[in-house]
């Protein structure tokens, strides 16, 4: 058994304080870890089924191999790892604007953290996918306007509750067909969110792309003892 709780790293960034820790949760008999960002928790390793969906879901929604898969958020790597899982992935950029982040990773300080590195597939990249995502350049530093099979986004709790205001204008109209052009003919756009499904999103998801449809994905809370639903958003540019 581990110690009960042990704060790894605590860090200042440009939109709070992150702070990275592992706790034992005695009802569960596991380790968790979290991050936190000033008194906001951002993830915990307890809650991953949505994350992972989010990459599932993504793949699922497309034909063919030879995959390039882009993900605007490390965190704590699941996203990314399930995209790993896929065979037909050949190629994967994780972008993340929090530098600890991706220390923790290539530090091992996260146990994901190994596993992404590890991967030739695998490249991350530091970076505001916001800002990112608004110019005709895009994501990838060595290739200006590379276009994308899958763009999978876990940053924001969801499209009404945004952890820094500089996000506000992605998710309108503007911002997601900006997000559109980064995507190749047919190309997949999914987004995770903390909530649950809101028909008033998909509609304006619609608006920019060729379809647009939710995913709930619901899980067992163990600690309340109780399902769980969250969502996520998919859409599909013009073939």
């Amino acid at each position: 058994m581990s110690d009960l709780f042990a704060e790894l790293d605590y860090r200042p960034t440009p939109i709070g304080t992150l702070t990275l820790r592992r706790r034992r949760e005695p009802k569960l008999g596991i380790d968790l870890f979290e991050i936190k960002l000033g008194e906001e928790f951002l993830m915990s390793s307890l809650f991953t089924a949505s994350e992972e969906a989010l990459a599932r879901l993504g793949i699922a929604a497309l034909q063919g191999s030879g995959l390039d898969v882009l993900v605007g958020g490390l965190g704590l790597g699941y996203t990314a790892a399930e995209v790993l899982r896929h065979e037909r992935v050949a190629s994967l950029t994780v972008v993340e604007m929090l530098e600890p982040v991706i220390e923790w990773h290539r530090d091992g300080l996260l146990p994901l953290g190994e596993k992404l590195v590890a991967d030739r597939r695998c490249r991350i990249v530091a970076g505001d996918f916001f800002a990112l995502a608004a110019v005709p350049e895009g994501f990838d530093p060595d290739e200006k306007a590379r276009r994308f099979d899958a763009i999978l986004l876990d940053i924001d709790h969801s499209p009404e509750a945004l952890l820094d205001a500089r996000s506000t204008g992605f998710y309108r109209p503007e911002g997601l067909a900006a997000l559109a052009g980064h995507l190749k003919p047919g190309g997949i756009f999914a987004l995770w969110s903390d909530d649950r499904p809101d028909e008033a999103f998909r509609e304006r998801l619609a608006g920019v792309f060729a379809e647009a449809w939710i995913e709930p994905v619901t899980f067992h809370n163990p600690l309340q003892d109780r399902p769980f639903t969250q969502s996520v958003y998919l859409a599909r540019t013009k073939a």
